[in-house]
């Protein structure tokens, strides 16, 4: 008998690091500064591939709303020490201007064995990124929700989606990260699996070859944690603002409680082929919450808002069980006031017009990613 998942949470953030004066990426970590990180947030940092990241991790919590205080409070901590270097982070997918070919990639074994093996695509992996883990102890469970939830990936991408910007340019993607990423061997949407065990049996195959060391090379939009009894969604952008994040995190886990309590009743989400779930995932990419996925039910594209009312009724009676329903209302505010891409264009285009140049517009950008990833902790 399958056991009821204890829908716990846990999430990480990658945040980049820029010089004030400059609002440029620090091409090297200040002695210490990790250091100082770790022992102020008690372990929950670490550095990242590029030396001009860092990646925070809450605790497991119990609730969406412990998980935000953990996240608040690292947030604050570690934007605390670098601000003692003359540094800020700041929570976006991509930096407004800064250039990949310039950043230096960590000093440590694991970095270096990434870094000979992907070359030029992992060079260009200057972008940032949220993962959110839910517990679902079940194995065969884990993949059975993997498989149906894949559907609603889009939906929270173009939710999410920070990064307009590349090298100073403005890609006309409101995530670009996501064709960055998209590089990399072992991305995008996971294959189908009947169960644990056909995942396990083709996940050996790459690690038995020596293709990968083990299953974290796995780099999915969605996947199994190799670490943890957890499904881990790593498709969306990092929020700029903490509860846009949160709320992101608040609609993963309402969406597994929900097809949970659908597999409950012998019910299940309709599967679709992974060409129309790439098509969705292709305008979240482009769009983001501003113009439509495709209703693949009914056949047509409807409006990312009104595709959001019906996952709220959906998730409703879940958001009320897990105490999230404060959290999901988040939606209307995400929708009205545009995602953080969409105010980072917007931002930088004001700017022209009050007769900026564009790198003063640029880092017009940049100041409000810095005020606004620390706004509301």
């Amino acid at each position: 008998m399958t056991t009821e998942p204890s829908f716990t949470v846990g999430i990480e953030e990658e945040y980049f690091i820029v010089d004030r004066e400059t609002r440029d990426l620090v091409r090297d970590m200040p002695d210490g500064l990790i250091e100082s990180c770790e022992e102020i947030t008690e372990g929950m940092v670490s550095p990242e591939f590029m030396r001009s990241q860092i990646e925070v991790g809450t605790p497991v919590s119990g609730s969406i709303k412990e998980a935000r205080a953990h996240l608040a409070r690292l947030r604050l901590d570690v934007n605390h020490v670098v601000s003692e270097y003359g540094l800020a982070i700041i929570s976006a997918s991509t930096h407004p201007f800064a250039a990949w070919d310039e950043q230096r990639y960590t000093d440590k074994t694991r970095y270096h064995t990434l870094a000979e093996a992907l070359q030029g695509v992992v060079r260009r992996l200057l972008v940032c990124g949220m993962h959110v883990h839910v517990g679902i102890e079940d194995e065969d469970l884990r993949i059975d929700l993997m498989n149906q939830v894949l559907y609603f990936l889009p939906h929270l991408l173009a939710l999410s989606t920070s990064s307009p910007f590349w090298h100073g340019d403005d890609t006309g993607l409101n995530s670009y990260r996501t064709a960055v990423f998209r590089s990399l061997p072992r991305t995008g949407l996971p294959d189908e699996f009947l169960d644990w065990s056909d995942y396990k049996r083709h996940a050996r195959i790459l690690v038995d070859s020596g293709v990968i060391e083990d299953e974290t090379k796995l780099w999915w939009y969605i996947r199994p944690s190799h670490r943890y009894p957890t499904l881990e969604m790593r498709s969306t952008d990092i929020a700029t603002h903490l509860d846009d994040g949160i709320t992101l995190a608040a609609l993963y886990q309402a969406l597994l409680s929900m097809l949970y309590r659908l597999r409950q009743k012998n019910q299940r989400w309709r599967m679709y082929s992974r060409m129309l779930l790439k098509e969705n995932i292709w305008r979240a990419q482009r769009y983001g919450a501003s113009e439509s996925l495709i209703d693949f039910g009914v056949g047509r594209l409807k409006p990312v808002p009104e595709l959001f009312e019906e996952i709220r009724e959906l998730i409703a009676e879940d958001a009320e069980r897990l105490d999230t329903v404060e959290e999901i209302d988040n939606v209307e505010g995400i929708l009205s006031r545009g995602t953080s891409a969409d105010r980072q264009r917007a931002l930088f285009q004001d700017a022209i017009a009050s007769g900026a140049d564009e790198r003063e517009a640029l880092r017009a950008v940049v100041d409000f990613l810095i005020e606004e990833t620390v706004r509301d902790l």
